[in-house]
């Protein structure tokens, strides 16, 4: 069951981060769940030590770890973008 809502608020998260990045149109409904559940456990990792919450990780469905999810699947979008403009050498 864990698994589940792991898919499912990585695709809510990974849809709402690609709208605000502005790649909503480039990239499907595999990329965005990639996106929402890698930018979970980045913003678990990263972002909720720095803001002071628990992760979703830990069960925790509020706002502050929703929102730490949400930052680390923008980071990961920005950063996937970041490796798709790079030029092959």
């Amino acid at each position: 069951m864990n698994l589940i809502a792991w898919l499912a608020v990585g695709g809510v998260l990974g849809w709402a981060a690609s709208f605000a990045m502005g790649t909503n149109a480039r990239q499907g409904v595999v990329m965005n769940i990639v996106a929402g559940v890698a930018g979970a456990l980045l913003g678990g990792w990263i972002v909720s030590p720095l803001i002071g919450g628990a992760t979703i990780n830990h069960g925790d469905f509020s706002v502050v770890s929703l929102l730490s999810a949400f930052i680390g699947a923008v980071l990961v979008l920005a950063i996937a973008n970041f490796i798709r403009r790079v030029p092959a050498i």
